[in-house]
Order: C-alpha cells, then sequence, then structure tokens
C-alpha cells in the first residue's frame, strides 16, 4: 500500500467527524458546567489581558503569556484555513467556524485553569505545565494520569516538528518565491538563523519577541482587512445573509455569494468547524502550556486571558479573512488553467486585489509570513515543554532548540508531504488524552471557576482593587 495515501487516509480519520464531535461536545458540556461563566466575563477577561498586577509566581507577564500563545494560533488557518473551509463547506462555513470557537472559550478556559494550577518548577527555576502535568498531578490514578501525559507529550513534540516547524517554514519561503521570486534556500536561511536567535534565550525572549511581534501583524492585518470591508461593503449585508442560509440550510447551491460553491448543511458544519478548531486550538491542550508560565495570583485569572485567544484567533482574524473573502465577490472563482475553484491563499490574495489591486499578493505574504513565524516560534516553546517532561535534561533541551531551528531549513526547501500528514495526525491525536483530562478533572476546573467568581471577579466589577488570596473566611464556596 502507498504509504503516503495511509498516511492521508489516517489524518482524515483522526480529524474526521468523530473527534471534531469529542472537541466541541467537550466544549458545549464544560460551558453548561461552568454556568456560562466563560461567556459571561468575556469583557473582563479582555480587560485582565492588560492588567498586570504586583509580581506572583511565574516566568513572563499574563500579556506575555498570551502573545506566545496567541503566536502559535494565529497563523497560515488564519488565512489558507479560512478560504479553504468557504470553499469546501461553502460560505456557511464561517459560521460554524464562529460557533465552535464560541464554545471553544470554555474548553480554552478549562485547560489553562488546569495549566496553572498543576504546573511545577523546573531544575532552572522556571515554571513547568501543561496538560501533562495536569494529567500527572491532577488524576489520582497515577498508571492512567502519567500514561496519558507521556503520550500527550509524545504527541507534542512530533507535532512541534511538522505543524509548527517544516509546514510554516514551507508556506513563508513558498508565499515569499510566489511574490517576489526569493530563493527558497535563502529564505530558509534567514528564517532559520531568526528562529535560533530567539529561542536560544528560552521562553522569556520568546514572550518579549511575541508581545511585539503578535500585535503589530495582528493590528497590519486587521487595518488592510477592515478597508477592504468597508470599500465592499455594499456587498457586505448580502454576504452575511448567504453565509447564515448555507449555514443553516439543507439547499446546496450558494447564491448571491460564490455562486459555483456547492455545500450541504452538514458540509458548512464539518469544514467550519475542523478549519475552526485548526486555527484556534482549543482542545488540543497547546496553548496551555504557555499559560503555565505567566505570573498569575490565580488559576483562574490567567484562564480567563487564555481564554480570549480563541476569540482573537477565529471571531476576530478568521471573521475578517472571511468577510474579506466574501464581500469582494471572489468566492466561486474557477482558475481557467486548472478548470478548479481558486482556494487557499491564491483566493484571499485575489479578494484583497479587490481593493489594493498588484499590491494584493505584497499584502497576503507580509501577513503569511508573520503569521507563520510567530507560529514557529510558540510551538519550538510547547514541544520544549514536552521534551522537558519526557527527558527532563537541560543538554537535550538545548540541543532541541538549535536542532528546531535548523528544521526550520528543511521546511522551507522541501515539500514533504507525508511528513506533513503524520505530523498532522499527531498534531489531532493531543486532544484524545487532553480531553479525557478534561473532562476527569471537570469538577477543578469548575471550583476554581467559581470559587474566583464569589472571591475575585465580583468585586473587581464592583470597582475594588482585589489580590488573591484573600481572607480565608471569603473563601467559602
Amino acid at each position: 500500500m502507498d504509504f503516503a495515501k495511509l498516511m492521508a487516509d489516517i489524518n482524515d480519520f483522526v480529524w474526521g467527524p468523530i473527534m471534531l464531535a469529542l472537541l466541541v461536545g467537550t466544549g458545549v458540556f464544560l460551558t453548561v458546567r461552568l454556568k456560562f461563566l466563560p461567556w459571561r466575563n468575556l469583557g473582563y477577561a479582555i480587560r485582565m489581558i492588560f492588567r498586570q498586577k504586583k509580581e506572583h509566581e511565574g516566568d513572563i507577564s499574563p500579556f506575555q503569556s498570551l502573545m506566545t500563545a496567541l503566536s502559535a494560533t494565529v497563523g497560515t488557518g488564519n488565512i489558507v484555513g479560512v478560504a479553504t473551509a468557504m470553499v469546501l463547506g461553502g460560505p456557511g462555513a464561517l459560521v460554524w467556524m464562529w460557533i465552535s470557537a464560541a464554545f471553544g472559550l470554555s474548553t480554552k478556559y478549562g485547560e489553562s485553569v488546569l495549566a496553572v494550577k498543576y504546573r511545577e518548577t523546573n531544575s532552572v527555576g522556571e515554571m513547568s505545565g501543561g496538560p501533562m502535568y495536569a494529567m500527572k498531578n491532577g488524576i489520582k490514578n497515577k498508571y492512567i494520569g502519567r500514561g496519558l501525559a507521556a503520550m500527550f507529550a509524545f504527541f507534542v513534540v512530533v507535532s512541534s516538528f511538522g505543524i509548527g516547524n517544516m509546514t510554516q517554514a514551507n508556506s513563508i519561503s513558498a508565499a515569499l518565491a510566489t511574490s517576489f521570486s526569493i530563493p527558497s534556500w535563502l529564505t530558509g536561511g534567514v528564517v532559520a538563523i531568526l528562529a535560533l536567535s530567539v529561542l536560544l534565550r528560552g521562553i522569556r525572549s520568546i514572550g518579549k519577541v511575541s508581545s511585539v511581534v503578535v500585535p503589530s501583524m495582528a493590528a497590519f492585518y486587521f487595518v488592510v482587512a477592515v478597508i477592504v470591508v468597508v470599500v465592499n461593503f455594499a456587498a457586505v449585508p448580502a454576504g452575511v445573509a448567504e453565509m447564515f442560509r448555507m449555514a443553516f440550510s439543507f439547499d446546496s447551491v450558494a447564491g448571491g455569494v460564490g455562486g459555483s460553491i456547492v455545500a450541504s448543511m452538514l458540509t458548512s458544519m464539518r469544514w467550519g468547524v475542523a478549519r475552526g478548531v485548526f486555527s484556534n486550538e482549543a482542545g488540543l491542550g497547546s496553548a496551555p502550556i504557555a499559560a503555565a508560565a505567566a505570573q498569575t495570583d490565580h488559576a483562574s485569572r490567567q484562564g480567563y486571558v487564555n481564554m480570549t485567544g480563541t476569540f482573537f484567533d477565529t471571531m476576530i482574524v478568521c471573521m475578517l479573512t472571511g468577510l474579506v473573502i466574501a464581500s469582494s465577490g471572489a468566492l466561486g472563482t474557477v482558475d481557467p488553467e486548472t478548470g478548479k475553484l481558486v482556494s487557499g491563499a491564491q483566493l484571499t490574495i485575489l479578494a484583497f486585489s479587490s481593493v489594493f489591486g498588484e499590491y494584493a499578493k505584497l499584502i497576503v505574504s507580509v501577513a503569511l509570513a508573520l503569521f507563520a513565524f510567530s507560529t514557529i516560534l510558540g510551538w519550538e516553546y510547547y514541544g520544549e515543554k514536552a521534551l522537558e517532561y519526557l527527558v527532563s535534561n537541560r543538554k537535550v533541551i538545548m540541543s532541541y532548540r538549535i536542532l528546531f531551528s535548523l528544521v526550520t531549513f528543511i521546511g522551507a526547501t522541501t515539500a514533504l508531504e507525508v511528513v506533513w500528514n503524520f505530523s498532522d495526525t499527531m498534531n489531532g491525536l493531543m486532544a484524545i488524552p487532553n480531553l479525557i483530562c478534561l473532562l476527569w478533572l471537570n469538577k477543578d476546573i469548575a471550583d476554581e471557576c467559581f470559587e474566583f467568581q464569589k472571591v475575585v471577579v465580583e468585586r473587581e466589577k464592583q470597582g475594588e482593587d482585589v489580590d488573591y488570596p484573600i481572607d480565608s473566611e471569603d473563601l467559602q464556596i
């Protein structure tokens, strides 16, 4: 049997309907279990991003922790993934992407709470946390807990080289080669050197760089996307109406937006949820590794801060990409050379060109390059912490940083579809032990949530300056 086809089939199964149902189902369960507090406190959570209280135990600020997590989640999926979802699932896929993200808020909150609650301090005084430590320290059956933790950590390390490294580097080199004819070897060399210069200094360096790169690239993309939407605003109402019509209708043919697109409600749901989860990573267990490094007074506070990553990634950036495509009239365009629908980055470029013309290539290429490079930085930290859990040897960790940087050159210069499918499968498999942990420890999440709501959130909303822990008599739930 063709190994490449076998890996592709396995990958399709791992990211198939059962996995997507588990991911969204866990989000629905946690949303109800937490009495919709992640939704009700979204505004509070956004305010907490910029509120640095006095120094607490941790390596980086809550803002830097969120930016590190966002650096890994805001990536090519926000540009390429959205366009692909709207072609394969129709305009309605964007609605389902948004719905899955809404429930993903609770999932991301729960993951991050457990990561901070069960984190440890390593041999050099840095915080180590994430689902593997929650499984190890939170699940009382040590055999199950440690077994799930080892599985999760292994999947993260493997995924870091593929989804978090090679695919991103290849996206950068492909974008720059197409737009500016820059040789892939040159792009690969520059990316490898830049990555090595940041990664060798560890999480504090990653946090500092991410806190500059992520807001800058997000602001740049936000501005240019809003310009396109405003210029094409006359088409926005019809585009939004078509999205909702196709999201909840079994009528399979698109109307004014994407007239060549054929997609049923179930198809829209499948591709919207799949691309949404792939983009914001809610339920995969990656972002909580960054949450565990934050300086915070309570696990729930950082849970709320990191939860906003799903909001910004999918509900803002992905939504803007979708509106740009829907309002531009580019969706449903057929490539005259291939006879197939234009998809992926080319569709996004075509949409931006409706306003920016030839400069659209420059805009999308720069956005892709920045998004992908930041993803490389974030995923190195995830892989490093997972490897540290498995090995706990500082020399091995330093070697991993160097190797990870060098692998970006291979990714930029080589198209390895088998490797990509394999790492994509490992990326999906991360969710299995993580979801088991979330459901197993749902009481821990709820207790942290309700305690924080009573003794901190309600008081802070009334204008009090509350720092946890406070008087013991206030801790009665």
